[in-house]
């Protein structure tokens, strides 16, 4: 992973335009959504296994929060990346499997055959929960909202944030924060309080103001094959060039 310096000329994107990103991507590309996901997990994957679990994730715990949407489904194509690579990972589901949109219900899908635990039902975090859980879990991925939040986190999406941040385990955070609006920077309660957070494309708005700080820790920037001639065209007219021409994933701070 490549160090970037804050001031390296990568533009942020508000919520809107990262909508539109999207929308091209799929309807002027034909990239479709479950690449970009596939391209979100596999990043996450592996900058969790380098950062958090000493290059080697082979026996530790790991437990995927996944909500409804594409963040939950980039944390369920982690979850089968770090299970493949060895470790011992149990997902914890924002909802029912059935309230999953079609394809992060696809991703849920192959867990299920894969017989990941936690796959086929919502999380319960008390059975979660220290001392029923032993050993520990060492790492948690934060999937459970995205860009999509509208408003303050409730139900059990709130019950998995509250029992996250009180759990002594880092969190490794999926383009943001869960209960932080990418745009304004507004954070809800409750917020995910992460040690490291990898944003997708390019920086989210919201995600350098004052009051993130403490949410976001360490800020990466991951590649999902946004070809950067699309960042030029309107209504983006951004000039973007290859960030991502040595890795996959860059440190912005």
């Amino acid at each position: 992973m490549t160090l970037e310096p804050p001031d390296s000329g990568i533009p942020f994107v508000d919520t809107a335009q990262m909508v539109e990103v999207d929308r091209a991507m799929i309807e002027d590309y034909h990239i479709e959504l479950i690449q970009m996901m596939e391209n979100a997990g596999r990043n996450l994957a592996h900058l969790a296994r380098m950062r958090f679990l000493a290059g080697d994730p082979r026996g530790k715990r790991i437990l995927a929060m996944a909500g409804s949407g594409g963040n939950g489904g980039g944390a369920l194509v982690a979850a089968r990346r770090l299970h493949n690579w060895g470790a011992n990972v149990t997902v914890a589901l924002g909802q029912s499997p059935e309230a999953m949109t079609p394809i992060p219900a696809h991703q849920l899908d192959v867990l299920q055959r894969m017989g990941v635990p936690g796959a086929g039902r919502p999380a319960d975090p008390q059975e979660l929960a220290l001392p029923n859980n032993k050993p520990p879990f060492d790492l948690f991925l934060d999937g459970l909202i995205g860009y999509s939040l509208k408003g303050a986190p409730s139900g059990l999406i709130g019950d998995l944030i509250r029992f996250a941040n009180d759990y002594p385990a880092p969190i490794l955070a999926l383009d943001a924060p869960s209960g932080i609006d990418t745009t304004t920077g507004t954070v809800f309660d409750p917020a995910i309080v992460a040690v490291a957070t990898m944003t997708l494309a390019l920086p989210k708005e919201g995600l350098r103001a004052d009051a993130v700080a403490n949410h976001i820790g360490e800020m990466y920037l991951a590649d999902i094959s946004v070809p950067p001639a699309l960042y030029g065209k309107p209504p983006l007219n951004m000039q973007v060039g290859p960030l991502f021409a040595r890795e996959d994933v860059i440190r912005l701070w």
